[in-house]
């Protein structure tokens, strides 16, 4: 089984206000999820679909996945680490923490964002 790596709302926000590396944020939640709202710049790509666009992701610097609470996007970075994509980590608590520690959701339009 692969270690997956994770990452708190205050390390992302950290690597989001500094960018140093390419990184990808990405909600697997499903369209109706993420009508309540997504982390600004995130792609949406709900979680069934993840494998179709996998390829299109190799070679990232950073890929940062979350889903509501932090458990179907540990799937998916366990999923992106068999494929050989290994800068992958899981948003410990999902956009939940996130949101419980005062970070910014963008209420924007997630069709027009998808990936």
């Amino acid at each position: 089984m692969y270690a997956i790596q994770e990452t708190t709302p205050a390390q992302l926000s950290e690597w989001l206000r500094a960018p140093t590396e390419e990184l990808l944020l990405l909600d697997v939640r499903t369209p109706e999820e993420t009508v309540h709202g997504m982390l600004p710049g995130a792609t949406a790509v709900p979680m069934h679909l993840v494998p179709l666009q996998a390829e299109n992701w190799r070679g990232r610097e950073k890929i940062v996945v979350y889903c509501r609470t932090g458990a179907h996007s540990a799937q998916v970075c366990a999923f992106l680490q068999q494929q050989g994509i290994a800068q992958v980590y899981n948003l410990r608590g999902g956009i939940v923490d996130w949101h419980r520690q005062g970070c910014p959701v963008d209420q924007g339009t997630p069709a027009a964002r998808a990936g």
